[in-house]
Order: structure tokens, then sequence, then C-alpha cells
């Protein structure tokens, strides 16, 4: 199974994300909610997989910017596979991570089989 890394900023989702994980076989290897903590947690761990938040609050600061985060997880490991979270109605969004790197998306509010079927087409060997 995979080793995921989960970067969320609302806790409840990665709380959800995490036991739908679990409950699967997989292993989540690192949990995070801001840009600095998930670069550096991601080489520490390197997951064979990151899902991401495409969107990020307004009162974040600016320095969280999910296209910025996506780059830098490419530039650190061009291997690196991503998974990005959006809200229904963000084609727009997804269409622009998908041309960054990004591997394939999950809708919010996501549905398990969902989230698990794209972490098997991207992280799982054929």
């Amino acid at each position: 199974m995979s080793r995921v890394m989960i970067v969320e900023d609302a806790e409840f989702m990665r709380m959800a994300i995490r036991d739908t994980l679990f409950k699967h076989g997989h292993e989540v290897v690192a949990e995070v909610a801001d840009e600095e903590e998930a670069v550096q947690r991601y080489l520490e761990v390197k997951p064979d997989l990151v899902l991401m938040d495409i969107m990020v609050p307004d009162n974040v600061p600016d320095n969280m910017n999910w296209k910025k985060l996506l780059d830098k997880f490419l530039v650190i490991d061009q291997e690196a596979k991503m998974a990005m979270f959006s809200s229904l109605g963000q084609q727009v969004l997804i269409t622009e991570s998908m041309i960054i790197g990004a591997m394939g998306f999950v809708v919010k509010p996501f549905k398990p089989d969902g989230m698990l079927d794209v972490l098997r087409k991207i992280a799982e060997p054929n």
C-alpha cells in the first residue's frame, strides 16, 4: 500500500482523509497545514503520494499558494506524485494543477472510493 502525505489546512478534512486511508491499508506519513512545513516534511518522509488541497482560504497568509507549493514539490523531486483536492466548480484550477504537474484530482466533498481510485492510479505500480 501507499505512503501518503496530506497537505490540507482544515483539520477535520485531514482527519477524514487520514481515516479513509488507514481503513484501506495506506500509511499516512505526514499531515501538514502550511507550505513551509509541507516542503520540510516531504523531504523527511519521502511519501509515495501527496494529497493536497487546491484552494486556500483568504485568511491564510499569501505564502501558502497551492500553485507555488505544487511547483516546489516538483522542483525538489521531479518524480513527485501529486493529487489535488478541489471543491465542485473549480475546473479552471483543476486544469491549472494538471498543467503544473498534478497527476490527478479528487472533488470535495470526497467519496472514499473516488479518492482511493485516484490514489491507486497514481501511486501504486501497475
